[in-house]
Parts: C-alpha cells; sequence; structure tokens
C-alpha cells in the first residue's frame, strides 16, 4: 500500500508527509515524536509559580467572549478546580464558545497566576482525565498539522497493517524483544513507563542492528575484494619527496603515510579515512600520497567542498613540489570553457598527473586516462553518489578521504566501520597552543584591547557572529558588531564582512583579499571554520559564544595558530558553560570532542557522515553505545553464520546486501 492510498491523505497532505520526509507507510509509523507533553492532573494549590499545570473541574458561570486589540479574541469564564472557584481565561480561540456552558466537565492546561486568580488556558480537553496523559509531538509541515498525521500513524497501527519484524527470531528471543508494531503503538501512544522502556529498546536495537549490518557487510565486501593491482614505486622516492619540504613532518603523519603505502601494496582498495585535528597538517599527507600514486604510474585527483580551498591546495601543491616532473592543474566552476576543454583533452591523454578542484571535478565530461586515486578534503561535505562518481571514473581506484572532525577512538572504529583509519593527533612542531580567553559583554573593551594588540603588530583578525541579521534582540548580528568594531577598533584598519548570502565570486574575493593581507579583520559568521588557512591571523574574536558548539568554536579557534606565533581565541558571551571551560583547557580536539558527546549528546556527530548513512530516527549514538557495540557483535555473528548462503533465509537482509553490491 502506498501514503496515497490511505483515507484522508489528499495531494495537500502528500506533500506535506513528503515534505517532513515520510515517503512510505513505514516511514510513517515511524515517524517518532521528538518529545512528550505530560498532562497530570493536579490541585490548583499545589502549583509552582509559572509552571505549566493540568487541572480539572466544571464551568460554573456562562463564559464571555471578548474582542481584543490585539489578540483575536478572549473567552472567560469561572471554574471549580479542587473546591476551588478560579477565573479563566482562553486566547485567540473563538471556536470553543459553542462548546463551553455551565456544568461542563473539562481537563484545562495552562499557568496559573495566584494574584489574579486566573488560569490562562493553552490546551484544552473536553472531558476530564482520569489518568495521566502522555501525548507525543511530533515535527510537522504547512501542509499537514499535528492531529491529521498523529491520525494517520494510528489508523495505520490499529488496522491489520504489517510492520516488517526484521530482527532475526532468535536474537528477539535472546533478549526478549516487544514484537516491533506493539512497540510502535507504545513509542507513538505511552502508557506508562516500564511498556515505553521496552519498546524503546527494541526500536533502538532495530535501527542499530540494521546500521551495524551495513557497516560490516561493506567491511567484509572491500576485504574479500583482491581484484585490484599493487601500486608500487622506488623507495627512494618518499625519501626524495620529503626533502623537498621545508619542515619535519609529525609521527603521526608519517605513520599515516606508512599506512597509506601498505594500502597501496595490498592486493585491495583503499577505503582510508584521516581523521586529524584542525591544523594538524592533513593535506601534506594527501600531498604525498597523491605524488606516490603518480610514481606508480597513475592520476590523481583532489576534490575540495570550496573553491578557495581548492585553489589555496593547487598554489600550496605547487610551491612545495614544483621541482618534480609532475602536471598539476586546477578546476572549478569558474574555469573557462576553453581551459575546461583543454584540461579534458590532457586528462584523456594522460598529460595530466595531478587534478585539483572542486564540484567540477564531477561533471560527466571530465574523463581520466588511468585514475588510480581519489582523495577527498572535508569528506563529509560530499555526498555518498558524489564521492562514487569520482571513485568510478577510473579502474582499481583507491580512496582517500580527509576530516578536520576528530572524534574519540572508539566511536571512530564503530561509525567507520567500513573504512580504515588513520588518526593524526599531534600537531607540527612550529605550532604554539592557542590561548583561550572568556569575556562578558561588560568587558568588552578589554576583548579589543587584545585585539587592537593584534593588530599594532600587523597581524589579521578574525571576528565571528552567530547571525547574519537580527533575529534575538540579546543576540548580536553581523551589521550589530560591524558598529562596535567601528567604535572600538584602531584606526586605518581595513574590515570586510563575509557571510553565506554573499555570492560565491564575492566571498572569494574577500576571502582573497584576507589572504593576501589587503584587509585586515574579517566579520564572518562561520563560513570560515573550515578552508580558511592564514598564517598572519593569530587573533579570533567569537561573539556569543554560547550560540556554538563545542566542536564548532574549537573548528573556528583553529582558524588562527597557523604559525610560530603566539595566537589567541577570545569567547565573549554572557553565560557560563562548561563548554568554555573545555576550550580554555585544552586545545586538543579528540579530548573536545569526546566532551562535546557527553555535553551535547551526538547531535553533531550525525554530521559527520552524509545523511542517510546515519538517518537513525530513535537510537543516540552516545547515550546508546552499549546498545550499539552489542549490535555490533550480533550483527558480525549473523553475517558470519549466513553470508555462504547470501542470508537465503532472511529476504530483508538479502536485499540490503544486493543494494550495497549495486551501489557500489
Amino acid at each position: 500500500m502506498e501514503l496515497k492510498e490511505l483515507k484522508g491523505v489528499g495531494p495537500k497532505t502528500l506533500q506535506g508527509l513528503f515534505d517532513l520526509g515520510i515517503n512510505s507507510i513505514d516511514d510513517l509509523v515511524r515517524y517518532y515524536p521528538y518529545r512528550y507533553n505530560v498532562y497530570k492532573p493536579i490541585n490548583i494549590r499545589d502549583c509552582i509559580d509559572n509552571s505549566t499545570i493540568t487541572i480539572i473541574g466544571r464551568v460554573v458561570s456562562k463564559p464571555s467572549f471578548f474582542r481584543g486589540n490585539k489578540v483575536k479574541s478572549i473567552i472567560r469564564f469561572k471554574f471549580e478546580t479542587s473546591n476551588n472557584i478560579i477565573n479563566v481565561t482562553i486566547f485567540n480561540q473563538p471556536y470553543l464558545t459553542k462548546s463551553l456552558y455551565i456544568n461542563k466537565e473539562l481537563t484545562l492546561v495552562g499557568k496559573y497566576d495566584e494574584l489574579t486568580n486566573t488560569f490562562t488556558v493553552s490546551k484544552i480537553f473536553n472531558d476530564v482525565l482520569d489518568k495521566t496523559l502522555i501525548e507525543g509531538v511530533y515535527h510537522s509541515s504547512s501542509n499537514i498539522n499535528r492531529s491529521s498525521l498523529v491520525k494517520l500513524i494510528n489508523n495505520i497501527l490499529l488496522s491489520d497493517y504489517e510492520v516488517n519484524e526484521i530482527i532475526p527470531s532468535y536474537i528477539n528471543d535472546k533478549y526478549e524483544l516487544m514484537n516491533t508494531k506493539d512497540a510502535l503503538k507504545v513509542i507513538h501512544n505511552p502508557i506508562d513507563n516500564s511498556s515505553y522502556k521496552k519498546a524503546l529498546l527494541k526500536l533502538k536495537y532495530e535501527e542499530l542492528f540494521e546500521f551495524m549490518f551495513k557497516i560490516n557487510i561493506l567491511k567484509i565486501r572491500k576485504e574479500l575484494n583482491d581484484n585490484f593491482v599493487i601500486k608500487d614505486f622506488n623507495d627512494d622516492s618518499l625519501k626524495r619527496i620529503l626533502s623537498l619540504i621545508p619542515f619535519e613532518l609529525t609521527k603521526g603523519q608519517m605513520d599515516a603515510i606508512n599506512e597509506i603505502i601498505e594500502d597501496f601494496r595490498s592486493l585491495r582498495r583503499m577505503n582510508r579515512l584521516v581523521l586529524g585535528d584542525v591544523g594538524s597538517g592533513k593535506t601534506i599527507v594527501a600531498f604525498i600520497s597523491l605524488i606516490l600514486n603518480k610514481e606508480s604510474g597513475y592520476q590523481g585527483c583532489m576534490i575540495a567542498p570550496t573553491e578557495v580551498l581548492a585553489i589555496q591546495h593547487f598554489e600550496n601543491f605547487k610551491s612545495l613540489f614544483n621541482d618534480l616532473d609532475i602536471k598539476v592543474e586546477l578546476l572549478t566552476g569558474n574555469t573557462s570553457k576553453a581551459d575546461k576543454n583543454r584540461i579534458n583533452k590532457e586528462l584523456l591523454n594522460g598529460d595530466i598527473d595531478i587534478l585539483i578542484g572542486t564540484h567540477a571535478l564531477l561533471e560527466d565530461n571530465i574523463d581520466f586516462n588511468n585514475l588510480g586515486l581519489v582523495v577527498t578534503d572535508e569528506q563529509h561535505r560530499f555526498g555518498v553518489n558524489q564521492r562514487n562518481i569520482l571513485r568510478n571514473k577510473g579502474e582499481a581506484v583507491d580512496v582517500l578521504y580527509m576530516s578536520a572532525t576528530p572524534i574519540p577512538r572508539t566511536y571512530a572504529l564503530t561509525i567507520y566501520g567500513d573504512m580504515d583509519i588513520s588518526l593524526i593527533k599531534d600537531k607540527p612542531n612550529n605550532r604554539k597552543e592557542i590561548k583561550t580567553l572568556k569575556y562578558t559583554f561588560k568587558d568588552l573593551d578589554k576583548a579589543f584591547d587584545i585585539v587592537n594588540e593584534e593588530l599594532n603588530k600587523n597581524h589579521q583578525v578574525y571576528i565571528v557572529s552567530p547571525l547574519i541579521e537580527d533575529e534575538e534582540s540579546d543576540i548580536n548580528d553581523i551589521n550589530n558588531i560591524k558598529e562596535l568594531v567601528n567604535k572600538y577598533l584602531v584606526s586605518n584598519k581595513k574590515v570586510g564582512i563575509l557571510h553565506g548570502k554573499l555570492k560565491n565570486v564575492e566571498k572569494d574575493k574577500i576571502i582573497n583579499s584576507f589572504k593576501e593581507g589587503k584587509i585586515d579583520v574579517i566579520i564572518s559568521t562561520t563560513v570560515i571554520e573550515v578552508g580558511v588557512d592564514v598564517s598572519n591571523a593569530t587573533c579570533i574574536l567569537i561573539f556569543n559564544a554560547e550560540r556554538f558548539g563545542l566542536s564548532t568554536l574549537h573548528q573556528l579557534r583553529g582558524r588562527v595558530g597557523r604559525n610560530s606565533l603566539e595566537s589567541k581565541c577570545i569567547l565573549l558571551s554572557d553565560k557560563n558553560s562548561e563548554r568554555f571551560d573545555c576550550l580554555v583547557e585544552s586545545n586538543d580536539g579528540f579530548y573536545i570532542s569526546e566532551m562535546d558527546l557527553k555535553l551535547r549528546g551526538s547531535g553533531d556527530l550525525f554530521g559527520i557522515r552524509q545523511h542517510g548513512d546515519m538517518s537513525f530516527k530513535i537510537a543516540n549514538i552516545v547515550s546508546d553505545n552499549r546498545i550499539l557495540l552489542q549490535c555490533k557483535k550480533d550483527s558480525e555473528e549473523f553475517i558470519k553464520d549466513n553470508i555462504d548462503t547470501n542470508f537465503s533465509n532472511f529476504s530483508y537482509y538479502r536485499n540490503i546486501v544486493n543494494d550495497l553490491v549495486n551501489k557500489d
């Protein structure tokens, strides 16, 4: 059965479901509440000031109806509850007038003002609750409201619709897990805490088991694939490359390079992720890998999420390895048509060894002669399909991903179980620890004293705004910050403004001017979080730091300290936060990410992989880590016992395997 066949689903409702990412009936019944409202009637005298409470009672006076100036309507009447007579006010619900009469029994939800003896209603039930009611709260869209959504879900769950039971029966029995359809009924309409916990466990286990099954299948398929040739090169090649680099690589960088070399020399395709903190030197690892790939007789390419970053990589590569006999080209959306045609012709002829660029590399008419290595920088910024497009432009293509989003190793090994992982935890020896300071707005002048001190040394400064335009009265936007900068900044300093609403050409112009030293201060939103590398920038001032997550603050801080100069990060906020303490005490991105997971849960972590890879609807990879690890173990055993028969007794998992094979 399809969604459009459901009773009550017309074109508008169907579009509303699509807007919510609901494309099937199974999606609908698994569209879970994001929180619950609990309505438990209490005595009016037991309420706490300004708290939302639930009361029961009866109407004892004829309701009065008024038209207001600032509100559409007001209904007032007297109400008896807990042997008390109180005044009730209902705003903007004129249709209720017809259903309100003396002695009518009601359940009211709202806030009670003891001083005026007035109860202001936010929700009303046309009967008396005889027990606690737990009501799911759902995200809705303009084309479908909450009540319609709930009605559709409950109609399906009360019908004879068969919900797919995807957990193998022996596992269900082993853990005494609830039936899936029963679990769905409970999760949408909880009755008590005990059944709710059982339903939650079943649905979380389902999600995490399927996720780990996919991860483990991908890992096994990769390990079994022996159709790839060995990429080899002269052992002196690495020594020659290293001799051209004007600094000594860290142990972490060398370990990553050696692991990549092992992949090149093995009979399997490389599928490696280099996880490193901001400023840890992942890019040089990628450059060396591309050169060794060329030494093995193959072409390589490197894709970056922005043109600025692609140009930066291109220029850095040329400046470091200009003495090598390597033809490297740059391809972006702004490359002229004539140059694109020339580049494509030279790629096909094998005249270009390394191509660095943006999404332009994904175009159908960009073809390689002998592509052997694809490097994806900031891999979480590209979708799965986009990454596959590049890999499929050649035979026997090795893939190297890079990410500046450090996460604890335990989680990395679980989430990226289909990849080999290289961790770079140390930083170049010439880098100094960034000093992080916290100021309130009362001490704004002291914060700007530090900014001006850096500017007087002819250094450059980032100033970060949480908003482009004013949305909340207590939050600073770019325009407000610009006024403060004009007030506090030393004279004769050039200021640029950067945000996501600017056209790419404008953004690139501002960033390049900053890199070239033509702009002293750049006021920006988080668009500078990744990719802007200016060695002369020694200070970053972050307004309303409480508006940013810990990992984001750490990424922003990483825009400075990219040199041997002492650098500072200033957090400006009137609110105290554990996050600030973490940043003040540590520059270690892996430690910070671990603290971020503890403080905030897995919200940021879900963004690390492309949507679709980790589309958990009910599980939480942090708080449910024990379930996740058990699912990892259970899925490995399940695969081991059934992979030889291609899961002949489990059609659901056979289809998953076939889908993964086709996508590969």
